[in-house]
């Protein structure tokens, strides 16, 4: 238990249990950790059984007597150590190019790279140093990934495409589809060149069967440390800045832009060349049509700062009732008339 202390930063605790699991509040036992992060999940901590409860600081919580509380800044953030400690590690595959995987001769494997089998690597490929390529991996031509990333089976990653270090890409993901381009003569939609470029910056992790379309030219880009959930489509000449997160089955259409530390949830839809500025939030299911400033929340279809998105939605459930009163005062009103003088002849004319 200490060691866990100050692996998050809590001072020493006056008894030093022997922690062997961690789960979440309901389903702890005796011997496990579990964190607490909001107000709504207090009566599920007055109720759990664990050893010890990594707790939020600005959480108010009644007292207890068999459960050891550590106070941290970030449950969430404290949780996420602690689980990198008790997490089994990856089996990584050996060094080594499995003789069923197609190298061109023209490529060239750095050092302590795992190439899977049935996996193609094509002509002009530079792979960098310690990358592991699991099975069932196509790489284009003329493609350069940087030391230490993981592909996972059956990704695909078309030609001329750029990759960092440390990124991640999980199963069936497409870099490098042509963009969506196409232009209608008047008999029929001819399809627009695609001839620009995919760049994944470094520190990138991208979820499974993600697609991220190449440039119509010059290059889609994803910023250094940005984490795309599975589901995500992501389309051409779109610039994703640094450390944003994506989260599944949203999408954006070509030319949209994200500054850094954007987040954007669930089903969120992107209009083709809206601006995203740092640091904003869009909530799930949104759909952006205009530039969102830096900083700001947004929410709802059309997107709208979240505030006055929550007000409309409110007054939306009201119109049922409002549609009822504004006929009762109707009829209302129609009857004032009738008794006034004279309105009783000319309503009956």
């Amino acid at each position: 238990m200490r060691e866990i202390a100050a692996m998050v930063g809590c001072p020493p605790p006056s008894t030093d249990a022997l922690i062997t699991g961690v789960a979440s509040l309901t389903d702890a036992g005796p011997g496990d950790l579990s964190f607490l992060n909001a107000e709504s999940y207090v009566p599920q901590f007055t109720a759990t059984t664990a050893a010890a409860v990594l707790v939020q600081k600005k959480l108010r919580i009644p007292e207890t007597n068999h459960t050891l509380v550590l106070r941290v800044e970030d449950a969430d953030l404290a949780m996420a150590r602690v689980l990198e400690a008790f997490s089994p590690q990856p089996v990584r595959p050996a060094p080594g190019i499995d003789p069923q995987a197609r190298i061109d001769p023209d490529a060239v494997i750095g050092a302590d790279v795992s190439i899977g089998a049935f996996s193609v690597i094509s002509a002009g490929v530079r792979i960098g140093r310690g990358t592991v390529i699991y099975p069932l991996v196509h790489v284009g031509s003329d493609v350069e990934i940087g030391d230490d990333c993981q592909i996972f089976p059956s990704v695909t990653i078309r030609e001329r495409i750029t990759i960092g270090s440390r990124v991640i890409i999980h199963a069936g993901s497409v870099l490098g589809t042509d963009g969506f381009g196409y232009r209608w003569d008047g008999a029929k939609q001819v399809k627009i060149p695609q001839i620009g470029t995919v760049i994944i910056e470094d520190d990138v992790e991208i979820g499974s069967c993600v697609c991220i379309d190449r440039a119509k030219f010059s290059a889609t880009v994803i910023g250094r440390g940005t984490k795309i959930d599975n589901l995500v489509q992501v389309a051409h000449n779109v610039k994703i800045g640094p450390h944003c997160v994506v989260v599944g089955q949203a999408g954006l259409a070509g030319s949209a832009s994200l500054g850094a530390r954007v987040i954007l949830g669930g089903q969120t839809a992107v209009r083709d060349h809206v601006h995203i500025g740092d640091g904003a939030m869009v909530a799930a299911c949104a759909a952006v049509a205009a530039d969102v400033p830096p900083g700001e929340i947004v929410s709802g279809m059309p997107a709208l700062p979240h505030r006055q998105s929550l007000r409309e939605n409110a007054a939306m459930r009201r119109l049922p009732d409002l549609v009822i009163q504004v006929r009762k005062l109707e009829e209302e009103m129609k009857q004032l008339r009738a008794q006034l003088p004279g309105q009783g002849d000319q309503t009956a004319k």
